[in-house]
């Protein structure tokens, strides 16, 4: 008997052997499939939410940065020619990032009060420290005991600026030279009197060395407030002070103080009329300057210090903010934060032989 066509000799239907056979491969690669969906649901499960693009983009990682307001702490009251540039130099950085920066100064106890509020902000770049080279580098000699270690607890973003100082006297006042400013503390030993921002400060420094150098005893008057050291000349309180061109400016137009000499090696192009100290008839090792600076809490990302450091640089070279800089006797010193941690040894080595060698001393 004839077969149905499509069936074997064995009775079978080869094409439903075919069907059985594409069934099979289908279930089995099916099977594959889950196994591996199963496998990528749980390789999602083990990350953590907010991570692949968006994690890549996170200010830790220095990408999206800034993010929010950033805030910059500083120990001079509004006032002083360091927060007056501060509110410029935070200005020309905000328009770069088109994020605002806002100056919080906090003057008082020898800076450290805002040099503990930065010490204690999280080091994500939201919070930086603007300071001088007393706080940074004298601080630590000058005091037994100082609430902070600046390598310890802060990372180098870059310099600022390099300012001198200026023997700095009433315009109506019975001091017109350095030389009548020298012969007073001679003939009235512990009665002469200087004001200074405070304790520790450059200023404080350099009234020590002109003791030393010139075998003299004043009396030194700090302020918590520094535009009232200028008052207080101005009025005749106090005798004088060393002071940077930008700090005695308003007064200085006022035409209630003025400057004798500068304590530096050479005349300052912001005031070339003003005399060195020794071609006013001092003594050429009075030799008074400060620094500025900015650093971040320790631990702040390098790719945010570097973010950091270049738009700092790059707002020092602006012609608006480096003719301001000008008018206030700044001079401006863009650096790398390498530059930077690189002069805190040094000058702390520098100040700490000074202090030694002068004698001075704060509590």
């Amino acid at each position: 008997m004839r077969q149905p066509s499509g069936v074997d000799a064995g009775g079978n239907w080869p094409y439903l052997r075919r069907l059985n056979d594409l069934l099979r491969g289908a279930r089995t690669a099916l099977s594959r499939q889950r196994r591996v969906a199963t496998l990528v649901c749980c390789l999602l499960a083990s990350v953590p939410v907010g991570s692949g693009t968006a994690a890549a983009q996170t200010p830790s990682q220095g990408q999206g940065y800034p993010g929010r307001v950033v805030r910059i702490l500083l120990p001079y009251a509004a006032g002083a020619g360091p927060a007056v540039f501060a509110r410029i130099l935070a200005d020309r950085m905000s328009r770069e990032w088109g994020q605002q920066l806002i100056v919080d100064a906090r003057p008082g106890a020898s800076g450290f009060v805002a040099i503990e509020a930065a010490k204690k902000a999280a080091p994500e770049g939201y919070d930086l420290l603007v300071v001088s080279n007393a706080h940074a580098t004298i601080n630590p000699f000058l005091y037994s005991k100082v609430p902070y270690d600046m390598e310890a607890d802060f990372a180098p973003v870059g310099l600022i600026y390099l300012t001198p100082f200026f023997i700095t006297v009433a315009t109506n006042g019975s001091i017109h030279t350095v030389g009548e400013l020298i012969a007073l503390m001679k003939n009235n030993p512990g009665r002469v009197t200087y004001g200074t921002p405070y304790v520790g400060s450059p200023a404080d420094l350099g009234g020590a060395l002109f003791e030393y150098l010139t075998g003299t005893k004043m009396v030194h008057v700090p302020f918590k407030d520094q535009p009232q050291i200028y008052t207080a000349i101005a009025n005749n309180d106090v005798d004088w002070t060393l002071s940077t061109l930008g700090s005695a400016l308003p007064l200085m137009n006022a035409g209630k103080v003025r400057l004798l000499a500068i304590a530096g090696k050479t005349r300052s192009a912001s005031a070339p009329t003003v005399p060195t100290i020794v071609e006013a008839g001092g003594p050429a090792e009075l030799l008074v300057d400060s620094w500025m600076s900015m650093f971040a809490p320790r631990g702040t990302p390098p790719e945010i210090i570097r973010t950091i450091n270049t738009v700092l640089n790059k707002a020092l070279a602006d012609p608006e903010v480096l003719a301001r800089m000008k008018q206030l006797g700044f001079e401006p010193t863009p650096s790398t934060p390498e530059t930077l941690a690189a002069l805190v040894k040094t000058d702390s080595r520098k100040y700490a032989e000074l202090i030694r060698r002068t004698g001075a001393v704060a509590e």
